[in-house]
């Protein structure tokens, strides 16, 4: 039965717990930050290549240029226009837009798209474009009442209603008055099905897709149409059924509220391909691109920050993974170390010097410092001179032992000046004064203790996956908060200890 005066303990570690975990599940499934360490994403090169005859006048050209959209994030766009202005415009449909005062003979612009393939959806839906009620001449009048009433009967709404119609349009045996509306489109019968749905009040607009193919050139885009139902839409491929008849390659829509893709004036002859290449992208560079330039209340980004302090969190983050298994080792295993978090502070020097040399370097240091220490003992100074003249003594140890690593080519020596030296130094003075208290047994369990606990805490800060995890979900500091408090209630035996009660398990 739980205790009246623990209720508010437990209640500030499910507080603990609810708010490190909601803030690692939202950045996960907003911002598709992934729990594994090493996973990559899809990222596609998309190309436009404009082609045109400019006429020796004053050349403007825009381009259509694609938006965020469920399954896809744009993450950056650059163009290549020599001699022209180029200006990515966001107003309505976005677009590119070259500009040259005079040019004249064939010419070349060139739009390139970094995109993401993303399962979130940060695209706002696009509104119903506006109706139009076009005027069609005899005899396709007739033809277009004809196969509307057919497909008008046999619907609901109007999805079903595009799906009867495309299933008219695409048949294999098809009645007079479908052939006369097939040589009227000219091949093309997106644009002649969007203004018979216009005509009944649908709104509909013809789109265009580009499909996504590793090393494909010269591409071009495909017709889709665009149908609108409310507030909700849906796009239909041209064939009987209205699905994607190109399944086997993912599909983005380049062009989506039924506008021209490519305008060109004072140049004729203008047409557009498209080239692709697909790369597999480290999640990290794709959430540097995109995560860091989302800013809200939730998104709490390390990458937002300048290089340089991204760098010095990356290192701080981890210090809490130490301080978790320094806790664990101390009080559910029971050992014992010289200092209470010293062990963390010498596991941060073996990520930076790597482990066998941080290891060596730490008991050569120490055991200089210890030589040294006990001679100033015998000097009779005062507390504050002693460890000012330890600390000087640690430099030199430190630097006699880099030059000497550096004169006889052993390189990995001079990682030794990553070590805190303030922190060996009171190290080498606890040490001494534990020596002179109880003896030299003491010493080196306690200093064996602090190595083996280093060393456990340096293999859980090292680890790609925890670095990954403390570095990209704020969240998991609640989390470790939560799990220190929760040790520090124990008041069990600890692992050491069950030797010593060996004897009364055997007495029973």
């Amino acid at each position: 039965m739980i205790q009246r005066r623990n209720v508010p303990f437990i209640t500030l570690i499910a507080i603990l717990l609810a708010i490190g975990i909601a803030l690692i599940l939202h950045r996960h499934w907003v911002y598709e930050v992934p729990f594994m360490h090493g996973e990559t994403q899809t990222v596609w090169s998309v190309e436009a290549r404009v082609e045109f005859i400019a006429n020796g006048d004053a050349v403007t050209v825009s381009l259509v240029r694609p938006s965020a959209q469920d399954g896809y994030t744009i993450l950056q766009e650059s163009g290549a226009s020599p001699g022209y202005g180029l200006n990515f415009i966001d107003e309505g449909e976005p677009r590119a837009e070259w500009t040259i005062r005079s040019a004249a003979g064939r010419q070349e612009l060139y739009y390139r798209a970094e995109i993401l393939e993303s399962k979130s959806s940060t695209a706002t839906p696009k509104p119903p474009p506006l109706l139009r009620h076009p005027d069609w001449p005899e005899p396709y009048r007739t033809a277009i009442g004809m196969v509307l009433s057919e497909a008008y009967t046999t619907s609901a709404d109007n999805f079903s209603l595009t799906r009867e119609l495309l299933k008219r349009f695409n048949s294999q045996s098809p009645p007079q008055h479908i052939e006369l509306l097939r040589s009227y489109s000219n091949g093309h019968p997106a644009a002649l099905i969007a203004e018979i749905l216009n005509h009944t009040q649908v709104p509909a607009s013809v789109v265009y897709a580009l499909a996504l193919e590793d090393g494909r050139r010269r591409q071009s885009l495909t017709p889709l149409l665009r149908v609108w139902d409310g507030d909700e839409s849906q796009v239909f491929y041209l064939d009987a059924a209205g699905t994607d008849n190109l399944s086997n390659h993912p599909q983005i829509l380049w062009e989506q509220r039924g506008a021209p893709v490519l305008d060109v004036i004072g140049a004729s002859d203008s047409r557009v391909r498209f080239s692709m290449i697909r790369r597999e992208e480290s999640t990290f560079t794709s959430i540097a691109n995109n995560l860091s330039d989302q800013q809200n209340f939730l998104n709490f980004s390390i990458q937002s920050l300048p290089v340089e302090e991204q760098a010095m969190f990356k290192t701080i983050l981890l210090l809490p993974v130490g301080a978790l298994i320094v806790c664990i080792l101390r009080i559910l295993v029971g050992i014992r170390t010289s200092g209470t978090f010293m062990p963390v502070l010498i596991a941060l020097a073996f990520v930076q010097t790597s482990l066998g040399t941080g290891l060596i370097g730490f008991s050569l240091v120490v055991a200089v410092g210890l030589f040294i220490r006990s001679y100033l003992s015998r000097l009779n100074l005062l507390l504050v001179a002693r460890i000012t003249a330890v600390i000087i003594s640690v430099i030199g140890i430190i630097s006699i032992f880099s030059v000497l690593s550096y004169k006889l080519g052993l390189t990995e020596g001079l990682k030794i000046m990553f070590f805190p030296m303030i922190i060996l130094s009171w190290t080498i003075e606890r040490m001494s004064i534990l020596w002179e208290e109880e003896g030299g047994r003491e010493v080196m369990i306690q200093g064996g203790g602090s190595l083996l606990t280093a060393v456990f805490a340096y293999g859980a800060m090292n680890d790609p996956w925890v670095r990954h995890l403390m570095f990209n979900f704020v969240g998991m500091q609640f989390v470790v908060l939560a799990l220190v408090l929760m040790l520090g209630t124990y008041a069990g035996y600890r692992l050491s200890e069950l030797k010593r009660f060996a004897s009364f398990r055997n007495r029973n």
